[in-house]
């Protein structure tokens, strides 16, 4: 496993992480939690994703009790969780949902500790960006979080880059906590965003980024060619809205042609689409999720794959998959 710098921070996370959306507590249980965080950690594995809303917090109570049976050195993981959309077991309290206000957020850090069992986050993620509330208000009380010792490092998720830049001018002038990392989508079908809307905030405020869903929800499997199978995300009914992306029919007669690119390279086609995304040396960590152990250490293996992308072979990739891309 290789580690990246977080941006231009002083952190470093594995280039590849391991994230719980959709499979804790849906498909993982404490048991197969620890299983797979262990599998992922001895392969070199640093960073573990979360989200309050994932499976309603359940999926932090999992990871929580995971680390503690697990025991590891606090020093030797990162673990992030995000906020915007709230929880449905608070109720219907109207500064809690889809929001990024001051008492939403403050609160929010707090119940996400208690469902961990730690006694800080390494990552706090604003999770979609909140058009009603100011930035200045969300700017601060990211802030206070760090300055509080509740997270170490803040950032955005699915943010434009004219909202990070003016985040990171607000406390830049206030000498408040910065940003330093976006989490935005990112795999061979979906690339504008980091590769063009992003690409000053690199260089200008030192942005790192963790990028998610590299495997396109499912779709560069391949798994998805020949329709929505039974028992897979697609047939899930709180992810219908995945169907018409993973049913593309020209998105499904690249994803073919990718297979042979990937079998030339004694590689599954899943592997190559997350080793094309760890040959962008702006992405930080590529995050992956998986539901079994054999499946988490054939991701894992990407990681050899990217060392055989030679420019000939990334210009094929390229050809394929680039007029298809948004």
């Amino acid at each position: 496993m290789r580690y990246r710098r977080l941006g231009q921070a002083g952190l470093k996370l594995s280039e590849l992480s391991l994230g719980s959306w959709v499979t804790y507590h849906n498909q993982v249980d404490v048991e197969s939690a620890v299983e797979m965080m262990a599998a992922a950690y001895d392969a070199g594995v640093n960073f573990f994703d979360n989200a309050e809303v994932y499976a309603g917090g359940h999926s932090e109570e999992i990871m929580g009790a995971a680390l503690k049976r697990l025991g590891w050195p606090r020093l030797n993981y990162v673990v992030s969780t995000k906020f915007f959309w709230g929880l449905d077991r608070q109720g219907d309290a109207i500064n809690r949902k889809d929001t990024l206000n001051r008492k939403y957020l403050m609160q929010s850090i707090d119940g996400s500790l208690r469902r961990f069992g730690l006694d800080h986050v390494d990552l706090v993620y604003c999770h979609r960006p909140d058009p009603f509330t100011p930035i200045e208000e969300t700017v601060r009380a990211m802030s206070d979080m760090i300055t509080q010792g509740k997270a170490l490092y803040w950032g955005t998720s699915e943010w434009s880059a004219a909202d990070i830049r003016a985040a990171w001018e607000i406390a830049e002038r206030h000498h408040l906590h910065k940003p330093v990392v976006e989490q935005p989508q990112y795999h061979l079908f979906h690339r504008k965003r980091v590769e063009h809307e992003y690409a000053r905030l690199y260089d200008d405020i030192g942005l790192g980024l963790t990028t998610w869903s590299p495997l396109a929800s499912g779709l560069l499997t391949g798994k998805y060619r020949e329709g929505i199978p039974a028992g897979s995300r697609g047939a899930m009914d709180n992810l219908a809205f995945l169907r018409e992306q993973l049913t593309d029919r020209q998105k499904n007669d690249a994803v073919a042609a990718l297979g042979e690119i990937a079998a030339e390279l004694g590689a599954t086609t899943a592997q190559l689409a997350i080793a094309w995304c760890t040959k962008n040396p702006r992405v930080s960590s590529v995050i992956t999720g998986a539901s079994r152990v054999d499946q988490l250490q054939a991701n894992l293996r990407a990681v050899e794959v990217a060392e055989r992308l030679t420019p000939e072979v990334l210009g094929r990739v390229e050809a394929l998959t680039a007029p298809l891309a948004a």
